[in-house]
């Protein structure tokens, strides 16, 4: 008979832990018949003394297995199944051209994310800031829009490991989030679901990170790459860098505008031009559709060139109920926020750093981010035009462009982004875009 208080304390002891006894507790986070006591409990265990790696397979298989599995076998795709998954920043607008650009390029997407919270941004708020989306079609609608488009993003169900819903929400209020094996479980629980034959992780290092420090930054991406390796999905790891936004854009509306700019080729900001081809080209060296980067590279650009990326995503959107003209003129479906105007900075001189937490946080401050899960957003508000580290400011020069809804939102948006860029009288080192590429093989 299993007992979760047995279970429970040999973690405390720092004791090993059967994969049958994982998989009782994981059953009893979905049936209930574990309390939400148990699972606090364990979570600050796991905390303090970790999880083997043969444990945290288990785990998140456990929890994969919780819930419904998609399946791609039966559907004679040509192309292998793969997917791209970032720990989330400020002006993380990747996904919205590496689904198309990927897809364009022979692979198939199903792009599985989240809404934002706190300071970073969610994929799935910015999709839905566009009039009709609906990003929860149904399982074989699902199926259906990867097929034939060749990418679909949507949001999470509540049929998809459903034991890490329950698990994080427990880990949220006791303090027991910032644990690499429970992060590890839970991102790769949910991605594994959706039947991938391989993943690409962006794990953010710097100031607008969720992990605090670079080091931390590369356990993680090594502890994922391992994990994901150890539970049969070919999985690498991107480790780059948020000390800045990577878009010049924050804020649903602004950044939908902003990929639809990158896709047709009207404007794309070079660090997050290089990022979104770095991540793209790995995803299709992982899923054997280039044989090196260089090759990976040149389908790309011949995929953003073509058209093609922006075709796929347009048809993507009118599939998922949006307006079919959507690539013709985002802004007339986009609603611009009632007050635009410049922040300045209070001296001259070189960008020497950014909070960019403080960044996102003034996003939240103006509507567009949330404070708590159930927050409803003004799609319209946020940043665009951000200065840059290192770059040279005169006092007649923008820190940023505030979009906000009313004047009182407008000052403390612009208070919060004032406080969130320093200047000093030399420029300063910049950090590389990309820190590290972790693979299987490198570990």
């Amino acid at each position: 008979m299993f007992l979760p208080q047995e279970f429970i304390s040999k973690k405390r002891d720092n004791l090993p832990l059967s994969d049958d006894d994982i998989r009782a507790f994981v059953a009893g986070i979905k049936d209930g018949s574990v309390a939400e006591s148990q699972i606090a409990a364990f979570g600050m265990a796991v905390y303090f003394n970790g999880l083997s790696m043969d444990e945290n397979v288990t785990l998140t298989l456990a929890m994969r297995d919780s819930g419904r599995r998609m399946r791609w076998d039966d559907l004679g795709l040509d192309g292998p199944v793969v997917d791209k998954h970032s720990t989330g920043g400020v002006g993380d607008v990747v996904s919205l051209m590496l689904g198309p650009m990927v897809a364009a390029c022979g692979g198939y997407v199903p792009m599985i994310s989240g809404r934002g919270l706190g300071h970073t941004g969610g994929t799935l708020d910015k999709l839905s800031a566009i009039p009709g989306y609906d990003p929860f079609p149904s399982a074989d609608e699902f199926r259906r829009l990867v097929k034939e488009v060749g990418v679909s993003i949507i949001g999470q169900t509540d049929d998809l490991a459903p034991a890490d819903r329950r698990f994080y929400a427990t880990r949220d209020i006791t303090a027991t989030v910032e644990s690499i094996p429970l992060i590890t479980a839970s991102i790769l629980s949910k991605k594994l679901a959706a039947g991938l034959d391989s993943l690409v992780m962006d794990v953010k290092t710097g100031t607008g990170a969720f992990m605090p420090t670079l080091e931390k930054s590369i356990a993680l991406a090594r502890r994922i790459v391992e994990v994901g390796n150890g539970a049969g999905v070919a999985t690498s790891a991107l480790v780059t860098d948020m000390n800045q936004p990577l878009a010049t854009t924050a804020g649903n509306s602004l950044e939908t505008i902003e990929a639809v700019r990158y896709l047709k080729g009207e404007h794309r900001a070079a660090r997050l031009h290089e990022i979104t081809m770095a991540l793209c080209a790995e995803m299709l060296i992982a899923g054997s559709l280039a044989r090196d980067e260089a090759e990976a590279r040149g389908k790309l650009q011949h995929a953003l060139d073509s058209g093609r990326a922006a075709e796929v995503f347009g048809r993507m959107v009118a599939e998922m109920g949006g307006p079919a003209d959507f690539m013709d003129a985002p802004e007339r479906h986009l609603e611009a926020a009632p007050i635009i105007r410049p922040v300045y900075a209070d001296r001259a001189g070189f960008v020497s750093s950014m909070d960019t937490r403080g960044l996102g946080m003034a996003v939240c401050a103006l509507g567009g981010g949330r404070r708590q899960s159930g927050d409803t957003l003004d799609y319209r508000v946020g940043l665009s035009h951000f200065v840059e580290l290192g770059q040279s400011l005169t006092l007649e020069t923008p820190l940023a462009m505030v979009h906000a809804a009313s004047e009182e939102s407008w000052q403390e948006a612009a208070r919060r982004v004032r406080a969130s860029v320093a200047l000093a009288d030399e420029a300063p080192t910049v950090n590389p875009l990309v820190h590290r590429i972790i693979r299987r093989d490198a570990i």
